[in-house]
């Protein structure tokens, strides 16, 4: 579905991506993982079309797309939710659903509210409310929630479980495998290494923006120098 070949970005006269290979496979969850400062963000604000990049190709269902507004990639079907989440703190949930869809003018909207509803039953019970007055596991979950209001087919979700509770971690991470099953594709990126593996399919780890290391999520798991850096357990 999405394949990123030589991709370089710039931040300025910084170098943040340096020429990153990676694929994802309709139908599948793959993580993008890494430290902080790694690129990662850097990677989906290159695809999503909010980064230029300098060199390389975003091919998305055969199709080049680099260098593409983000509006242009959401009519293709990709959708961002960005990290810190980045709902409309002002206006109500409903409005915030009711902006997902905004590129919109099928008669199924209202179809897929009550499945978003369905999903996160939290959401109808506070839809009247604010988005800024809802918690943090809420206010991701809004944020899910808006994007899969675009129907998208590639889903990109930035730092989905930074500064929640161990529970609502677990939720997000139960929320984002059934989306998946339910026939979404997920690019996923997230510090949070034994969690993201967990839900993944296939796993690229990024260091000083380079992929170092790339396998299915079991290699990756079960891989000495990936449990060293980023698991806290020492290599054998």
């Amino acid at each position: 579905m999405l394949k990123i070949s030589g991709l370089t970005t710039y931040y300025g006269q910084i170098q943040a991506l340096k020429g990153i290979d990676m694929e994802v496979k309709e139908g599948t969850i793959v993580a993008l993982l890494g430290a902080n400062g790694a690129g990662k963000t850097t990677t989906m604000k290159s695809i999503i079309g909010l980064l230029k990049p300098k060199t390389g190709t975003i091919t998305f269902q055969g199709e080049q797309v680099q260098g593409l507004t983000p509006d242009q990639m959401l009519r293709r079907g990709i959708s961002l939710v960005p990290e810190g989440r980045a709902i409309l703190s002002g206006m109500t949930v409903m409005d915030n659903l009711e902006m997902g869809a905004y590129q919109r003018n099928d008669r199924e909207i209202a179809a897929d509210l009550e499945k978003v509803f369905h999903r996160f039953p939290i959401l109808e019970e506070r839809k009247k409310q604010l988005g800024g007055t809802l918690s943090g596991g809420q206010q991701q979950m809004l944020a899910i929630a808006r994007a899969i209001m675009s129907r998208p087919k590639l889903l990109l979700l930035d730092e989905p479980s930074m500064g929640l509770a161990p529970l609502v971690v677990a939720d997000i991470f139960r929320i984002i495998k059934e989306i998946n099953e339910s026939g979404t594709t997920v690019l996923l990126v997230e510090q949070n290494v034994r969690q993201a593996l967990k839900v993944a399919h296939y796993g690229y780890v990024l260091e000083t923006g380079k992929i170092t290391h790339h396998g299915s999520s079991k290699d990756l798991l079960n891989d000495s120098r990936i449990k060293e850096a980023y698991l806290g357990q020492a290599a054998k």
